[in-house]
């Protein structure tokens, strides 16, 4: 075994754990899951059938990543973050099947706050931000900054994690040297 599991933690036979992952107290990692290198899950994660998770992903305590839900690489899942899976939930009819699930792609460098909601059906394009607590309905750009409920465009950010401030020019470096040119109001594309 070249991953970390506390003693607490559930990995059913089966799970694909990649080598230098970590997995914390009272996890529970379903059999057809896979977790690639270098991730870190905290406390009380649960990772169901047929979920993948990238590399070097951080989900923090209290995530469930429900069958239907992707994570690319360096993809970060705050504290308390809920991701659903069924657009109509019923007690007394239900939808627990795999052919009653929805897709959530949450793409490379996305960044999701605590306490967020993530519904069924959405893309959280690269390097995402979305703010602690926000409702997200709808996909989100690359770069954009979502806050509210529902979540709504408040800004944009570089992958780096700068603020990119367009209101004087549609390019904007970031702190590091990367360039960011706005080309719409719900596009923003990194030059170099």
């Amino acid at each position: 075994m070249d991953y970390f599991k506390h003693e607490t933690a559930i990995v059913d036979e089966g799970a694909k754990i990649g080598k230098g992952t970590k997995i914390w107290h009272f996890c529970h990692i379903c059999a057809t899951a896979e977790i690639g290198e270098n991730c870190t899950l905290g406390q009380n994660v649960f990772v169901a059938n047929n979920v993948k998770i990238g590399n070097g992903v951080k989900i923090q305590n209290n995530v469930s990543v429900y069958e239907g839900v992707e994570l690319e690489d360096y993809v970060f899942c705050g504290p308390s973050m809920v991701f659903t899976n069924v657009l109509t939930p019923r007690s007394e009819f239900p939808r627990n099947t795999a052919k009653d699930y929805g897709r959530i792609l949450v793409k490379r460098g996305a960044s999701i706050g605590a306490n967020a909601t993530i519904v069924t059906g959405v893309t959280l394009h690269e390097y995402a931000f979305v703010a602690a607590g926000a409702v997200v309905t709808k996909d989100v750009p690359a770069y954009a900054i979502v806050a509210g409920v529902p979540a709504r465009i408040i800004g944009w950010m570089s992958a780096y994690g700068d603020r990119l401030d367009f209101s004087r020019s549609d390019t904007v470096t970031d702190s590091i040297g990367h360039v960011y040119q706005k080309v719409g109001p719900y596009e923003v594309r990194r030059l170099a």
